[in-house]
């Protein structure tokens, strides 16, 4: 967990514009969140979803109230995860009103291009933020000096011949290949 706060740190370091873009989104939560809590009636109306009033008005709640935490927490890391998610609420509930045939389609698809355009934004400021760095060709663990042999490959020649199945695992008696007796005299003759 150090090792963790230690590279997000050091990361912040060399770009400390992801903790200024974090406030700023914060402020943007909270002046969002007033027009979706305090608007609830014209937004639903503007967008002819009147019947998604109490739901616009329950986003606004999570906007101030992420914009809060992005704004008073040292950290804003889970903050502005909690904005992404809080943006594919967004999106799957501006979807589901390009279904309604009363709803504005036009302003609908406006506003789905705008939460899209902000969880854009919402995302690479978490990743900045989480330190997650664009990986170029960096393999995370190096296997290439591993067999996948428990020992030696010298040592393991032949230890398979040595090896008996457990009796639960070899084939039940019942559906074995079923042999032919021996006729007598030793001859077998095809029909």
């Amino acid at each position: 967990m150090a090792h963790l706060r230690e590279n997000r740190n050091r990361y912040r370091q060399r770009n400390g514009s992801a903790d200024a873009l974090a406030r700023g989104l914060g402020w943007f939560s909270l002046a969002l969140g007033a027009v979706e809590l305090f608007g609830a009636k014209g937004v639903s109306r503007w967008l002819g979803m009147e019947q998604h009033e109490g739901l616009i008005r329950a986003y606004g709640a999570r906007e101030i109230a992420t914009g809060i935490g992005l704004l008073t927490q040292k950290d804003p890391t889970p903050w502005v995860w909690g904005r992404v998610a809080g943006d594919a609420l967004d999106l799957a509930t501006l979807g589901n009103g390009l279904r309604d045939p009363n709803s504005e389609h036009d302003r609908i698809a406006v506003a789905f291009g705008a939460v899209a355009g902000v969880t854009v934004i919402d995302v690479v400021c978490a990743n900045a933020l989480t330190g997650e760095e664009p990986r170029r060709h960096q393999p995370r663990f190096d296997y290439s000096d591993r067999s996948g042999l428990p020992r030696p490959a010298q040592q393991m020649r032949g230890a398979a011949r040595d090896f008996e199945a457990p009796r639960d695992m070899r084939i039940p008696d019942a559906l074995r290949p079923y042999k032919q007796p021996q006729r007598l005299g030793g001859s077998q003759s095809s029909m």
